[in-house]
């Protein structure tokens, strides 16, 4: 995959930090074009300045907006600005939405509602604005980033595991409805990557001794995370991109792990 380059438009939700920035960076290093929102315009700012720094000649390659996803108007707008900058897309990366920490007992109908519709259409909004590029294009996908509580259920987190779980659902079912179109539909199912929540809960540790290593190695041990460590943004992007990319070209309705061993389903 290193010397494996992509003459294509593709397009990063949530693109502005961890998982999303990541498979920015590898898009736009294997050639592609691509097109990145986050809610947060000084993050997107941040972001385009941290990714040309990387690649300094990309600056024609890369389209930024502020956007929310939950806003089916702003999305619809960001999918034609994103057509006109860099022309019409044949990846879409559907990246958007944290965890909620949450027991039956304590989810409101409130929290509920709010996690069920941030999960979804923050998936639904997208795709149906991107839809139309999708189908014109060659060898199309959409890749979801989803939990690995989508198939393993945490009782401290019981409306995201939930969530997740129906998302995994969809994936499926879009995958099944959108083969016909030339769109393959998959996702990835993650667990502990290292992320600026982890890295605040690092700097607010007891030990002030430990360093980085010894405290996430730590909390791998504690989690029963075989391979001991924490996984990193970059190697969730790499899953990403084999999903979204033609190197992945008779997969569809499926998903990768990417937890380092802490699914218990085989």
């Amino acid at each position: 995959m290193h010397d494996y380059q992509l003459d294509a438009t593709a397009v990063v939700t949530g693109g502005s930090s961890g998982i999303g920035l990541a498979t920015v960076e590898l898009l736009l290093a294997r050639g592609a074009r691509v097109a990145l929102c986050g809610r947060n315009p000084e993050r997107l700012e941040q972001a385009v300045q941290h990714l040309l720094h990387i690649h300094p000649t990309a600056r024609e390659r890369l389209f930024a907006k502020a956007c929310d996803v939950l806003d089916a108007a702003q999305v619809r707008q960001f999918a034609q600005d994103c057509e006109a900058a860099l022309g019409p897309a044949s990846i879409l990366v559907n990246n958007a939405g944290q965890g909620r920490v949450s027991t039956f007992e304590s989810t409101t109908d409130e929290a509920w509602t709010e996690e069920l519709h941030l999960k979804f259409f923050s998936v639904l909004h997208p795709t149906r604005a991107f839809l139309p590029q999708l189908e014109r294009g060659e060898g199309s996908a959409i890749v979801c980033v989803n939990s690995l509580l989508a198939s393993q259920p945490e009782p401290h987190m019981v409306a995201t595991s939930a969530a997740r779980a129906g998302l995994k659902n969809l994936v499926r079912s879009m995958a099944t409805e959108f083969a016909p179109r030339g769109i393959r539909v998959n996702g990835i199912l993650v667990g502990l990557i290292e992320s600026g929540q982890w890295r605040r809960r690092f700097e607010a540790r007891e030990d002030r001794s430990q360093t980085w290593e010894q405290w996430s190695a730590d909390l791998a041990r504690k989690k029963s995370i075989p391979l001991g460590r924490l996984g990193s943004p970059a190697e969730a992007a790499r899953a990403i991109f084999y999903l979204a990319t033609p190197l992945s070209s008779y997969t569809t309705g499926s998903h990768i792990d990417v937890s380092g061993g802490l699914s218990r389903h085989a």
